[in-house]
Order: structure tokens, then sequence, then C-alpha cells
């Protein structure tokens, strides 16, 4: 059997680094932990706070923007802890002009959820009720019928 293998990081091409930093600050709570310049090139990784040896995204400039449809689903998905938290996010996005899907419920293990656009086209989901992440103790509850 191969030795296991843990996901750590998505490497991203983006046009417009300081745009983009600036989107998984403000929409992701992510932070600015790396960045370096070298020639042309600048790298710069960003993690979710105590997140920091778990999982980053590395953006890296001189990428295209991306035209994905509205009705492309390939998204960069972010957990939250409530519907309202959804919802919050989801204005937040409509007042910027990025919102792509507005908040909406799916069946089980969707949730419900909205989705942006970042400023390169990546589309990014922020989702309650779904079985991973904050919120996910809260459907196991449910599922289980217990209130609390």
């Amino acid at each position: 059997m191969p030795a296991a293998a843990r996901i750590t990081h998505i490497a991203l091409h983006v046009t417009d680094m300081a745009a983009c930093v600036a989107f998984y600050r403000q929409f992701c709570g992510m932070q600015l932990i790396h960045e370096r310049h070298s020639h042309t090139q600048t790298i710069s990784w960003m993690a979710e706070p105590g997140r920091e040896r778990d999982f980053i995204f590395v953006l890296m400039n001189g990428g295209q923007d991306l035209r994905l449809p509205d009705n492309d689903y390939r998204h960069f998905g972010f957990a939250l802890k409530s519907r309202d938290a959804v919802d919050d996010i989801a204005q937040q996005a409509a007042d910027a002009g990025c919102l792509v899907w507005a908040p909406r419920d799916e069946p089980f293990p969707v949730g419900y959820y909205c989705g942006l656009r970042d400023p390169n086209g990546n589309y990014v989901e922020f989702s309650y009720g779904q079985p991973l992440g904050p919120g996910a103790e809260d459907f196991d509850r449910l599922q289980e019928g217990s209130p609390n």
C-alpha cells in the first residue's frame, strides 16, 4: 500500500496579486504568511489563522483571468458556522460586485451556500450544514435528533 498523502496547498497563478490577497483576507479571513520576490516573480502564501502548517494557498503572479460561466461549479470551499454567516458573506459579495451564486439550500451533503468570484475568476463557496469544517457538529446533532 502506498504511503498516505495529505493535501497541503493549492497553487494558483493570478493576474493581480494585490487584489487576490485582499480578497482572500476580506472574505476568507486568510493571512499573508510568506511573500518572496525574485526578478519578475512574486509568490505569496496565505493561510487561515492557526492552519499555517496544515493548508495554504500559494498565489503566483503571471496568470490569466478565468472566465467561468455561472453554472461552472469548480470552486474552493470554506465552511461557516451559521446560515446567517453565509447570508452576511453573500451580502458583502453583492455589495462588492463579486457574488456569483446567491444563497441557496441543497440536499445533504451540500447544505446552505453561496458563491463568490475572486479577482482572478476562481469561484469560492461559503457553506453551512456540510459534514465538513465549522458547523459540522451542528449537522451531526441534527442527524442524531438532538436539539443541542
